[in-house]
């Protein structure tokens, strides 16, 4: 029986870090859904659902298992219906653990049928997220490491509005 997950969040925007843990999680699993949040609850993202999704469809072109979608709602409701068996996660720092561990334990609680697999990112980008990525190019830093090119590109033109 196939299992397929899914590796769910904002992606604004997505970042190489997100890459590293998609292309591993495309090794352990049949088919990953990279999806991406409408409904962000307090943050306010830069992008729009739409341009996140584009965005991220782009940077993940070529991964064949690998689909990019957004979703509303509860993340193990949109599990539930897509037969995703398993929603990734990626741990960078042990300040993650708190929270996802939380998030485990209460997605567990709305639904046996969904397990939480944990990922860390490769070493090079565990200190990599899209709030610093956004912040440094805000503020005229070099971003040609953590982001794709039409990533840094679509950054870059946001910026300068």
């Amino acid at each position: 029986m196939p299992v397929n997950a899914m590796y769910p969040g904002t992606f604004d925007p997505i970042t190489l870090g997100h890459e590293d843990l998609v292309r591993r999680a495309a090794g352990l699993f049949d088919k990953v859904i990279v999806a991406i949040a409408a409904n962000t609850g307090s943050k306010v993202p830069m992008f729009s659902v739409d341009e996140r999704v584009a965005m991220a469809r782009a940077a993940l072109a070529g991964i064949d298992n690998v689909e990019v979608t957004r979703y509303e709602g509860l993340t193990v409701a949109f599990a539930e219906e897509n037969d995703l068996r398993v929603i990734v996660r990626g741990l960078r720092a042990v300040s993650d653990f708190e929270y996802e561990f939380q998030l485990a334990n209460m997605n567990r609680h709305l639904t046996k049928k969904v397990e939480t697999a944990f990922l860390t990112p490769t070493e090079k980008y565990n200190f990599i997220s899209s709030s610093l990525v956004r912040e440094v190019a805000e503020l005229g830093g070099d971003i040609r490491e953590f982001v794709s090119p039409s990533v840094r590109e679509a950054l870059m033109e946001r910026i300068r509005g």
